[in-house]
């Protein structure tokens, strides 16, 4: 269901999946929490048609009535999808590529931000983005996501 999501054109999907997020989120939810999604570039967005990341914080903002800012974060550039490299070869690659909406700030300042996204595989792009929260004067910073890559160990 994830990759249908997320590559197989089934936005319908969201609002189920964001119901799983809820449960699974329920004891981090806090009335001051604000929900942002990790963004995409406007060509990828071009390409999929919809961010599946904003998606799932609407309809999650729905469910939980906290407020989602969709344009919180942007991307300021162009990366290489990260699928493949490690951890520190997809941090390189996101430097410099997400940063704050300078249009957005005011929804981020001194407030506590739950960052959503549909899956998580190394952490560096939440990191980006937390530390783009962090520079807008985000209070705390949280993750939910709807999915995590199992990596062997």
């Amino acid at each position: 269901m994830v990759l249908a999501l997320k590559h197989g054109d089934r936005a319908d999907l969201s609002g189920t999946l964001a119901q799983w997020i809820a449960r699974a989120g329920r004891d981090i939810f806090r009335s001051d929490m604000v929900l942002v999604p990790v963004p995409l570039h406007r060509f990828r967005l071009l390409r999929r048609r919809y961010n599946q990341s904003a998606l799932l914080a609407h309809d999650l903002a729905k469910q939980t009535k906290l407020p989602c800012c969709p344009d919180a974060l942007i991307r300021t550039r162009r990366t290489q999808p990260q699928s493949g490299p490690g951890y520190e070869a997809r941090l390189a690659n996101l430097a410099d590529a997400i940063a704050p909406n300078p249009r957005r700030m005011d929804q981020i300042a001194d407030r506590v931000v739950l960052l959503i996204d549909d899956v998580m595989t190394s952490g560096a792009t939440l990191e980006v983005c937390a530390q783009a929260c962090r520079a807008a004067g985000a209070r705390d910073v949280y993750i939910l996501t709807l999915a995590r890559v199992a990596r062997d160990t």
